[in-house]
């Protein structure tokens, strides 16, 4: 595909982030299995939940295109998600691993943070009024989510330290 303009560049990270959210439900289920924090457990849920809807969004934010919702491999989140699938197989004491689950879900959110910024952004310039309805949800999302982590970090990392 080539990128001749900013509408090509939207499509193309479109389906980038389409990629990204599908890897993401699949890793979210190992991440709720191995939480041993309840509270970390039910966020994990939680957000699985709404990786679920923000997929859902992405492929309807296609239609500003005027191109099908198709996939293109996310290879930044491939990467994260090995990373984080690496770490919870280490022999950790529960707190710990708690605490490193924390910091590979936020560099994940992050990801998505800063990707849906940079769509929201184009989506504006290029006038995709409904794209741009779908990924501000999702946006806030990704950013409420980042929080609810940092906050439940707190609590673990204390655990962890001791």
């Amino acid at each position: 595909m080539s990128l001749d303009n900013l509408a090509d560049a939207f499509y193309d990270e479109l389906r980038d982030v389409l990629s990204a959210e599908r890897q993401l439900i699949k890793a979210l289920p190992k991440m709720v299995k191995k939480a041993s924090s309840e509270e970390l457990r039910k966020a994990f849920e939680s957000h699985l939940e709404e990786t679920i809807q923000q997929e859902q969004r992405v492929e309807e934010a296609f239609a500003d295109t005027g191109k099908a919702a198709r996939a293109k491999t996310c290879e930044a989140m491939k990467g994260l998600l090995k990373e984080a699938e690496e770490m919870m197989n280490e022999q950790a004491d529960a707190n710990v691993l708690d605490a490193v689950m924390i910091a590979c879900a936020q560099k994940v959110e992050h990801y998505e943070i800063a990707t849906y910024g940079t769509l929201c952004t184009w989506a504006e310039k290029l006038v995709y009024n409904k794209a741009l309805k779908l990924l501000k949800q999702n946006i806030d999302e990704e950013e409420t989510a980042d929080k609810k982590l940092t906050k439940i970090a707190r609590e673990i990392n204390q655990k962890a330290m001791d």
